[in-house]
This record gives structure tokens, sequence and C-alpha cells, in this order.
């Protein structure tokens, strides 16, 4: 299975795209959308959805994982950056793939042990899952962890919910 796995941002939203087929993760691709900050706010929305839509023609990804909003110590902040998870979120939809939302501190867990793990921590550990990814930066890194935590959880929340 493709899993497309985001991590939102205005001016920089990282994406990872890996193959899960049971406990075996394989990287594919991964990069980073980008938006104008001189631009106006509805460009700026319009940009990320376009650029999503693009990776997603190209990918053609059978699932979606993003990172919920963590709450901002700046309110317009953290309005911005719901504004531009929720242009993101409507891409996959609009697209028919569904798409799972994942904690912060659930993805570190999941990557790292620990809710609480450093940026630095995220990225060394998500090479070690991935190694055939190279050199990536924090926002890929962070979407690639969002997609491999999908591929951890995803399946057991499918499972649980034949249960109940």
């Amino acid at each position: 299975m493709l899993i497309l796995g985001i991590d939102p941002g205005l001016q920089k939203t990282g994406w990872g795209i890996i193959h899960s087929e049971g406990p075996k993760l394989q990287f594919r691709a991964c990069g980073l959308l980008k938006t104008d900050a001189k631009e106006p706010l509805p460009l700026r929305l319009a940009t990320l959805h376009e650029q999503l839509v693009s990776v997603i023609k190209q990918w053609q990804p059978e699932i979606a994982a993003i990172e919920e909003t963590f709450v901002n110590k700046n309110p317009a902040s953290a309005l911005k950056l719901g504004q531009a998870r929720g242009a993101l979120l409507a891409v996959p939809a609009l697209h028919g793939i569904p798409t799972a939302e994942y904690a912060p501190n659930k993805i570190k867990k999941s990557i790292v042990g620990t809710g609480h793990a450093a940026k630095e921590q995220m990225g060394m550990m998500v090479k070690m899952l991935l190694p055939a990814c190279g050199q990536i930066g924090p926002d890929e890194a962070d979407a690639l962890a969002v997609a491999i935590t999908h591929a951890h959880y995803g399946g057991l929340n499918k499972n649980l919910a034949h249960i109940i």
C-alpha cells in the first residue's frame, strides 16, 4: 500500500510517500510544498492545494495521513496553520483517498519511542527506518514519520473497528 504522509505548514509543507507491506517499509519519495510569504493567504492556500494535487497525481497513494495541529502560543500562527491544514486535508478527500490524522506526540512515540522527541531524533530514526531516503530536511522527515505512523497504526485501527 502506498501511504502519503503530510507535515502541514503554510510556508513549507513536508510530504513523503512510503510503500507498506506488512512490517516492511520502503521509501518512495518526499519533498516540500512551498508558498511565497509575500502572497495573500488565499493564494498561498491555493498553491498548497495545487502542489499536493500534483504529488497525488504522480504517486497515486492509496491512503494519506496528516499531523494534527498542536496548540501554539501564538493564536495567529495557529490559525494560519489550521487554514493550511484544512486546504491540505481537502486534497486527498477530493481524490477519494481516505485520510488519517495523528497527534504529534503519537507520531514521535511511534518513531522514537517517546512522545517528546526532538526533531533531530525524529530525523535520525526516519533515516534508520528508511535508509533509501538519503539526506532529507526536517519537514520531509516529519512527513515520512507521519506515513510510518500510519503504517504502524492504520491497519490496527481498521482491525479494531471490525471487532467493535
